[in-house]
């Protein structure tokens, strides 16, 4: 009996100082969260960016054609489409870069007051998109694709193939920028800059949106070399972070 209350006792008195060391535990954690709680933090951000000239382009192409019936309409656009697509391999465009983006065939009415709609035939529209990686062919693959039969250019639109080197410099440019803001508000405040607590880094390069180039209208055969002019695109990094301050 007294061996079963001694080890009472013992378990009793393990218990009581795995609960005091608890306590403790919980007693130095305290402070550390309240002391982050009271620090002086500073929230910025801040961009970085850089200018790239594109090297490749996109540009979609098509075909428009009418005849009373659907059938007639869809074989003289197949007609057509064949030569345009034969004429953008010819003019160095690799088939991998040519994919059809748009197949319709729509009835055509005429519409008189107080009268049903009438009937007058079909038209039919395919379309193409494009790559072109030698921006210096870019206005002679237009030129080629409108006299091989061609009716609609659609928009243009410049990108970059590998824009990473140019994304390191925006971001170099981004966190210098950020340095140089942090300092200059801790200075202004009486503090100065402890320590980084976070960062995140959004933005990058983004493809242009397609510019109108001749949007969709029905286009002449083309016998002087069309100039395209490229310029230079946008890469933009975009960084936030929060600073630590202390005086």
């Amino acid at each position: 009996m007294k061996n079963l209350f001694r080890a009472a006792a013992v378990g009793a008195l393990i218990l009581a100082g795995a609960t005091g060391a608890g306590g403790v535990a919980m007693a130095q954690t305290a402070p550390a969260a309240d002391a982050a709680f009271r620090a002086t933090t500073l929230n910025l951000s801040a961009y970085g960016e850089t200018r790239q000239a594109p090297d490749m382009a996109t540009i979609t192409l098509g075909v428009t054609t009418e005849a009373p019936s659907a059938s007639e309409a869809m074989r003289l656009n197949a007609e057509r489409m064949t030569g345009v697509i034969a004429s953008l391999k010819k003019a160095g465009i690799d088939p991998r870069d040519i994919q059809t983006s748009g197949l319709n065939l729509n009835p055509q009415y005429v519409y008189v007051e107080n009268q049903p709609p009438k009937l007058t035939g079909y038209q039919a529209a395919n379309t193409v998109t494009i790559v072109v990686r030698d921006l210096k062919r870019l206005g002679n693959v237009v030129d080629a694709s409108v006299n091989s039969g061609a009716t609609n250019v659609g928009g243009i639109s410049f990108g970059i193939e590998d824009s990473s080197a140019s994304e390191d410099k925006a971001r170099l440019e981004a966190v210098k920028a950020l340095q140089a803001k942090a300092n200059l508000y801790a200075r202004s405040l009486g503090y100065r800059v402890a320590r980084l607590v976070s960062f995140s880094e959004s933005g990058g390069y983004a493809p242009q949106p397609p510019v109108v180039y001749a949007s969709f209208a029905r286009a002449e055969k083309m016998d002087a070399g069309t100039p395209v002019e490229a310029g230079q695109l946008k890469v933009r990094i975009d960084v936030s972070a929060t600073f630590e301050l202390v005086q």
